[in-house]
């Protein structure tokens, strides 16, 4: 994992051209969690939802929820990640409609790197506001076949663009070859837009620096990988984890 990682801070970042990554796999155990009594849903600010209420953390997460929510769920995902994307799939509607609506349960994204590709979209998505990031990010696990399909399609374009020297260049030379530029441009972040974001110094080596300090820190070494109230959970998909969620005292 460290060596994924620090890799991926090097000039000559390498694409994989597959979904393999060993670094995304699943793993789903017993829940281990006791059953809890159900906590009392809190009511949003006057006029907004709690899915409206966005925030970013000190450790680079997309907080949405309560801040003060008694059930504080943290997710570690790949945006390259066949695994988060099923999960995003199957938990993503109910996630945020039912469990952050009732105020119980906050729910924070936080990117793990695997790959340059994986880091030219985690970029990406931080390009807009912090309420479109989450969506921006489950609209890329929605069609990540596509994406992969774009980068094997125009792979010597994409391997070229990932062994530009200059930094200002080498992240918008890899959006444009991969697609990337069009496609979130189509969701609302304009070419201007990401082609700034994209250039901006030092912001791909400090997601790849928080991701793996992150990762060594608190023993992430797949994703998604998820916690809740700060205690790592063994859980991968949504059928286990909502009885998690539930056992805690969400309803």
């Amino acid at each position: 994992m460290t060596k994924l990682l620090r890799r991926a801070a090097l000039a000559t970042l390498i694409v994989p051209m597959t979904l393999g990554l060993a670094a995304c796999g699943s793993k789903d155990g017993d829940t281990g969690a006791g059953n809890g009594g159900p906590i009392a849903t809190v009511a949003p600010p006057a006029g907004q939802q709690w899915s409206d209420v966005v925030s970013v953390t000190p450790e680079d997460g997309y907080r949405m929820g309560n801040p003060d929510a008694p059930l504080k769920l943290v997710e570690y995902a790949s945006l390259t990640c066949p695994h988060c994307a099923h999960f995003s799939e199957q938990a993503g509607a109910k996630l945020r409609d039912h469990y952050v609506a009732s105020g119980v349960v906050s729910y924070e994204l936080r990117n793990q790197v695997h790959d340059g590709l994986d880091l030219t979209l985690a970029m990406l998505v931080r390009c807009g506001t912090p309420e479109s990031y989450t969506a921006l990010s489950e609209q890329v696990w929605a069609n990540l076949t596509g994406i992969v399909k774009g980068v094997q399609d125009n792979s010597d374009k994409v391997q070229a663009a990932m062994k530009l020297t200059d930094q200002t260049a080498r992240y918008k030379a890899i959006a444009d070859a991969a697609g990337l530029t069009d496609f979130f441009a189509a969701r609302g972040i304009s070419r201007d837009q990401a082609q700034a974001c994209l250039a901006k110094p030092g912001f791909a080596e400090g997601i790849v620096t928080r991701s793996d300090n992150q990762s060594q820190e608190l023993g992430v070494d797949g994703t998604p990988t998820f916690f809740l109230n700060g205690r790592k959970l063994e859980e991968q998909s949504w059928d286990k984890l909502e009885p998690v969620l539930q056992n805690a005292g969400a309803r």
